[in-house]
């Protein structure tokens, strides 16, 4: 789970919308399975950069999908199973890690558009029993806070801070095995616990619990479940119908497995956190999501978008999303992290242009090298593009 950078970038303002045709990549140069078809100069591209992503070791499968100019194109590479050689697809299913916390956001976006809430609203009032300690100074958390990272609640409920010493072990591996046997009913337990240290909205402290406590909340203002919310408000409308938390047998056998950088396969991930990081996709569904947050037609993506805190001219978030704006452009972005499994998405409204990266391979430089890919794609597709921070 990386916490987010303050970066200020330089924009270039000349725009190369695509670089001019090049040759076949020497045989030499694809080394990973791909089923990149080399015609476009998007796949030329793609190629360079997802093949050096593959050349590490620890490379197994990796899924991007591109939209340009209202085009998309989808390329796989490597294997969902490092036993066999099986290429992924636009319909293989990879965990979305904290991508999952902007849909969540999303949802409370339109919450509010439909009249339900206020972006302002104190938590405590969609919450059942007394909870002072949820509070500073007389200063609420409020919802926007749950999923900007202000809220002060801790990075995980159970607050186990002891537990991420050990900084050999990727922090989202140690939050899966503490969730394991953990219920709704121990969580709001421990949110009894809480100390907060700083009044809400003013500092950030990456949470997972915020987001899950959100995801909790609007469960209770609808009335239904956090994953029928997700069908019902933004996968079914947007015709995402591969992604969900639940998978049934006939979504397991498109369901990737996930290594470590030694090669050990993960075990899946709990659910438990729901509205934090409990959502799958695929590359099909995602571009999906792209186009609905690049063309911010709806009321609810605007306002997913609208800065919560931080810089207008630099870098700030919206719900959940990272963003920066620079010179009249904006990027919008978030990645996500599981054992065994690494995810980007990122927004480019003002280009008409967006990138989603699957990876079925997590450790410490994982998100690193797809971020560093995804900067080289879109950069060299316009110049315009705003690097992320990495």
């Amino acid at each position: 789970m990386n916490a987010w950078l303050i970066s200020t970038l330089l924009l270039f303002p000349t725009a190369l919308v695509y670089p001019k045709q090049s040759p076949v990549l020497p045989t030499l140069l694809r080394k990973a399975p791909t089923d990149n078809p080399l015609k476009h100069p998007v796949d030329v591209v793609v190629e360079q950069a997802a093949q050096h992503f593959m050349a590490a070791p620890q490379s197994v499968g990796l899924s991007i999908g591109i939209l340009k100019d209202g085009q998309t194109f989808v390329y796989n590479y490597g294997t969902v199973d490092r036993d066999r050689q099986q290429l992924p697809t636009s319909q293989t299913i990879y965990p979305l890690a904290s991508i999952t916390k902007t849909f969540t956001g999303a949802l409370l976006a339109q919450a509010v558009v439909e009249g339900k809430v206020k972006l302002g609203d104190d938590i405590r009032m969609y919450l059942a029993g007394h909870y002072p300690n949820l509070a500073y100074q007389g200063q609420p958390i409020r919802l926007v806070h749950l999923i900007n990272h202000r809220s002060g609640l801790p990075f995980l409920l159970p607050d186990r801070p002891e537990a991420f010493v050990n900084t050999s072990v990727p922090s989202s591996a140690i939050a899966a095995e503490l969730l394991r046997d953990y219920s709704q009913a121990n969580f709001y337990a421990d949110l009894h616990r809480v100390t907060l240290g700083n009044t809400p909205g003013s500092t950030f402290r990456y949470s997972n619990a915020g987001a899950q406590l959100l995801g909790y909340i609007l469960e209770k203002v609808y009335d239904r479940p956090f994953e029928e919310l997700v069908r019902l408000k933004l996968t079914q409308p947007l015709a995402m119908i591969d992604t969900k938390i639940t998978l049934t047998a006939t979504d397991q056998h498109r369901f990737v497995k996930g290594y470590n950088c030694d090669g050990v396969q993960m075990p899946d991930s709990p659910d438990q956190l729901q509205g934090a990081s409990a959502l799958k996709s695929t590359v099909a569904d995602m571009l999906n999501y792209i186009q609905w947050n690049v063309a911010e037609q709806a009321d609810a993506a605007r306002l997913a978008h609208q800065l919560t805190w931080g810089n207008e001219n630099g870098y700030s978030a919206g719900l959940n999303w990272q963003m920066i704006q620079l010179a009249g452009q904006r990027v919008i972005w978030q990645d996500g992290n599981l054992p065994g499994f690494s995810s980007l998405c990122v927004n480019y409204p003002e280009l008409n242009m967006g990138i989603v990266v699957l990876s079925n391979e997590c450790d410490r430089r994982t998100a690193f090298r797809i971020t560093t890919l995804a900067n080289h794609i879109m950069k060299t597709l316009d110049e315009r593009a705003i690097k992320l921070p990495n």
